[in-house]
């Protein structure tokens, strides 16, 4: 058995109080030709299951949260549960997909079993399939979940493993993981002392992250004022809508390449544009605070890449909705994105993320409990940026066409956006609540129409500097 990390157990307690809620996040990968086979599907993800081990667990929590939740074996794993099979009706369009799509991620995953769907979707318009992969956000975070995607799209050579090539170990007793939560309880204050004495063995760079640390803190508290009010944020329902965008990675860094910044400049910059024309066709004020956006920061070292669990910190910039020329417009979010990197926002994040660990984990679960209830104000959006695979991928010779991601939303975030790169491609997937966001659609036009305006400015700009 192993025990989640803060994070991970975080999004559980997340969910169990927010009746509204799915922490599930999720790809749509669009396919060519005909889809395989249910029983090509289920030997596919056989021969994969070896290599993602957390496939085969289920959450086993502990009594009176005594300590973090633990993942173990499922003694009744049953592949043919969780590999799934649907169609569209005629005509098959895009807009019936992302109807699907939203209607599935409303529904959360059974917890009596491992916390994963894959649904395969027959019947789009062009003869071509799509794939729903569905995983509860306490099994990974971004950055994993695309390691999982390599390993599905990218399968090792070698026979499909039979049914009973793999035995679970024993489920662990009540009494064993209680008398484990209590040990942990007693010795994780002493590992963080331990921690903190083999940091003083070295002064310096312990002093440089502290000083880091506390600066980021300052400016996280910073973050406490809450947002100009808007009809973006507010009460949710259980039901979802989903919508996506599209952008052409080239364009983006021709853009990049003309004005300076990171493709992920570039990217809030466009989305700041759909925000800004979201807020105007509702007839709202475009003040400069009312649309403050969670943007996560992969805290995954090298060699990390591979491991299931969630390794992030946050940034928490005000997008600049109020500025309508699209080349100021990115200055701006250049400027505030470098003040908040050098304001060491990510690393006062990753540290309290980190001290987590060694808190009683009763008294953590406690206050996430607790703060679920409490108006929430801060997150307008979450904008969540992943770099995907740079080569084309394919399913059983099926060749990857596009690939969408979905972000959950809960609390009082109406819309959340997640973008995805594969190949030269990038996608933005648009989550909304199914009864105060009916008009994604506008978002999404105004992202992409923002970035053919950026685009057009960036030639002339490129020809100024060559």
């Amino acid at each position: 058995m192993e025990r989640m990390n803060p994070l991970d157990a975080a999004f559980l307690d997340a969910e169990d109080e927010d009746p509204h809620t799915s922490m599930a996040i999720a790809s749509v990968a669009i396919f060519e030709g005909a889809a395989p086979k249910h029983d090509v599907m289920l030997d596919v993800l056989r021969k994969a299951l070896p290599r993602i081990p957390r496939y085969r667990q289920k959450v086993r929590t502990l009594p009176y949260d005594l300590g973090r939740p633990l993942w173990v074996d499922d003694p009744n794993f049953s592949l043919e549960y969780h590999v799934r099979r649907t169609a569209l009706p005629m005509p098959g369009t895009m807009a019936q997909l992302r109807a699907l799509v939203s209607r599935q991620m409303a529904q959360r995953l059974d917890r009596e079993r491992p916390l994963w769907e894959v649904w395969v979707i027959e019947g789009l318009a062009d003869g071509g399939w799509a794939l729903l992969s569905k995983v509860h956000h306490c099994m990974v975070d971004g950055v994993s979940g695309t390691d999982l995607l390599r390993v599905v799209l990218e399968p090792e050579d070698g026979p499909v493993p039979p049914d009973d090539a793999w035995t679970p170990q024993a489920l662990p007793s009540t009494a064993r993981v209680t008398a484990s939560a209590v040990a942990n309880l007693i010795l994780d204050p002493l590992r963080g002392v331990n921690a903190l004495r083999r940091s003083l063995l070295a002064p310096r760079p312990f002093l440089a992250r502290l000083a880091d640390t506390g600066r980021g803190s300052l400016t996280l508290l910073r973050t406490v004022w809450p947002a100009q009010g808007s009809s973006l944020s507010g009460p949710i329902g259980k039901q979802r809508r989903y919508e996506w965008a599209r952008a052409s990675l080239p364009d983006v860094k021709t853009v990049r390449t003309a004005f300076g910044g990171t493709v992920n400049d570039v990217v809030l910059t466009i989305i700041s544009a759909g925000f800004r024309s979201l807020l105007e066709a509702r007839g709202e004020a475009l003040d400069p605070h009312a649309v403050r956006s969670l943007v996560p920061v992969s805290l995954r070292a090298p060699g990390q890449e591979g491991i299931m669990d969630n390794r992030v910190s946050l940034l928490l910039p005000f997008l600049p909705i109020e500025i309508e020329n699209p080349v100021e417009r990115l200055a701006e979010v250049r400027r505030r994105m470098n003040d908040l990197k050098s304001s060491k926002e990510a690393v006062a994040g990753g540290a309290m993320s980190s001290l987590a660990a060694f808190e009683p984990f009763p008294l953590v679960s406690l206050g996430i409990r607790l703060g679920s209830h409490l108006p929430q104000r801060t997150v307008i959006t979450v904008t969540t940026n992943v770099p995907g695979p740079r080569k084309q991928l394919q399913l059983e010779g099926h060749p990857l066409r596009e690939l969408y991601p979905y972000v959950p939303i809960s609390s009082t975030v109406r819309v959340g956006i997640a973008i995805f790169s594969y190949c030269d491609q990038l996608t933005l997937g648009i989550t909304g609540d199914y009864d105060t966001a009916t008009d994604l659609e506008v978002l999404s036009t105004a992202i992409e129409s923002d970035l053919a305006r950026l685009v057009k400015a960036a030639k002339p700009a490129s020809r100024r500097a060559g």
